[in-house]
């Protein structure tokens, strides 16, 4: 048996959770007067209300008002919620309203981040749909103003829990180091819908529908002659709105990871994709991403598109002492009686929680610095994945170590009027 290193039960919680602020009790906003107190709802806005935002739309006075630019989804919101809630076509109307407690933001991906940062400096708490940020300028500015104006922010992905188990495995040592962390779909049961939400280059123009204001729907994005694959789910395959189906599947995954690594403030430095050329506006198929961080942990994550799968058959996290899979079998098998020398992580929280003790870190959901690092690790793979060549990449600054084409992709202009802030 390799010998370990054992650690102290203080020791053990305080690497335990290096990858979140401890629990803290803050004096709630909302003011509570009994169960069925009015006063006692977290009231919500739902930004896009299309496939992913109907989730979000729940019955009035929970859902107090619902925004889309698409007259069709936002009538069949309106309808579901009921009641005295109010439809909108610009969400910069919501923001303005002060009976709304929090602001869901099921937009497309190019969106995420500045209804993020505007409902933070309006004072609403936000709870956004995954990936956080588009691109990994909207991240550095995300986190800072969340920070500044003490925003309840977290990410609506699935795997956290799962990463609370192997965090705790993480952190006890007991793997050994340095880490390798593998995902392919054999570990991620939802794959990564790769070729489901690819692109199509050269589209033909098509008459943009009435229901639609297309103008607002492209927004910050560079203005693109309309076809319907552009827009309402299939808008996946294509670079100015999101990343593929890394994007849209990929921070469910890989956000369980970078927790149980101990990686929620802090990101790769170096990245390589082996994938074919990339078509400029079109998202396309890749193979295989190759990360590692500044303390030698790898991470591989394979598409299985095409070829050879390099991460066939390996465990989710192994060291030079053993494996854990990710449903939880460790390898060899005295590590389980190993692990119970170590005491359980707290209990994650939902997002209600949040809002009410003004404590967003752990919970089920990664909050603003986590959800951010997590996003970026789909940023810097497919800025590798466009490239096709191996970056190096600061996570300190967030920029992509003397590399001016990487960080024009990783910093692009915002159409006029939209900005981030400085």
């Amino acid at each position: 048996m390799t010998q370990q290193n054992p650690l102290s039960r203080r020791s053990f919680l305080r690497r335990a959770t290096l990858a979140g602020a401890a629990f803290q009790i803050l004096p709630p906003r909302l003011v509570f007067g009994g169960p069925e107190a009015p006063s006692n709802v977290i009231t919500r806005a739902v930004i896009g209300t299309g496939g992913m935002g109907m989730n979000h739309v729940t019955a009035y006075p929970k859902t107090l008002a619902v925004c889309d630019v698409d007259r069709n989804h936002l009538a069949n919101s309106m309808k579901k919620a009921g009641g005295e809630v109010k439809g909108y076509s610009d969400w910069r109307e919501v923001i303005e309203r002060d009976d709304i407690d929090t602001i869901h933001v099921p937009t497309p991906p190019h969106w995420h981040a500045l209804v993020s940062l505007a409902a933070a400096q309006a004072g609403k708490d936000v709870y956004s749909e995954k990936p956080a940020t588009h691109t990994i300028a909207e991240g550095k500015a995300l986190v800072d103003t969340i920070a500044r104006y003490g925003t309840m922010y977290q990410v609506n992905t699935w795997g956290r829990q799962i990463g609370h188990f192997a965090r705790k495995v993480v952190a006890s040592g007991i793997l050994g180091g340095p880490l390798k962390a593998y995902l392919n779909p054999s570990n991620c049961p939802s794959g990564f819908k790769i070729r489901q939400w690819s692109g199509k280059p050269n589209l033909p123009v098509e008459p943009v529908p009435e229901v639609l204001d297309y103008e607002m729907w492209q927004g910050p994005a560079q203005v693109k002659p309309y076809h319907p694959h552009r827009v309402h789910g299939s808008f996946r395959g294509y670079w100015d709105y999101d990343e593929g189906g890394f994007g849209d599947m990929g921070q469910h995954h890989v956000d369980p990871v970078q927790y149980a690594l101990g990686k929620d403030y802090t990101a790769p430095v170096e990245v390589e994709a082996i994938a074919p050329p990339q078509h400029p506006d079109a998202c396309g198929l890749w193979q295989t991403i190759y990360m590692k961080y500044a303390d030698g942990t790898t991470f591989t994550i394979d598409s299985w598109e095409w070829g050879e799968h390099p991460t066939e058959g390996k465990a989710w996290i192994e060291g030079p002492n053993g494996k854990l899979y990710r449903d939880g079998r460790l390898e060899p098998a005295y590590l389980a009686e190993e692990l119970k020398r170590f005491p359980d992580l707290p209990p994650l929280r939902d997002w209600e929680t949040a809002v009410r003790t003004r404590d967003d870190s752990g919970g089920y959901k990664p909050n603003c610095p986590a959800a951010v690092r997590s996003a970026e690790i789909l940023h810097l793979s497919s800025i590798a994945v466009r490239l096709q060549r191996k970056l190096q990449f600061d996570p300190d600054t967030r920029r992509f170590v003397n590399d001016e084409e990487a960080n024009r992709l990783a910093y692009p202009p915002m159409r006029a009027p939209w900005v981030l802030p400085a």
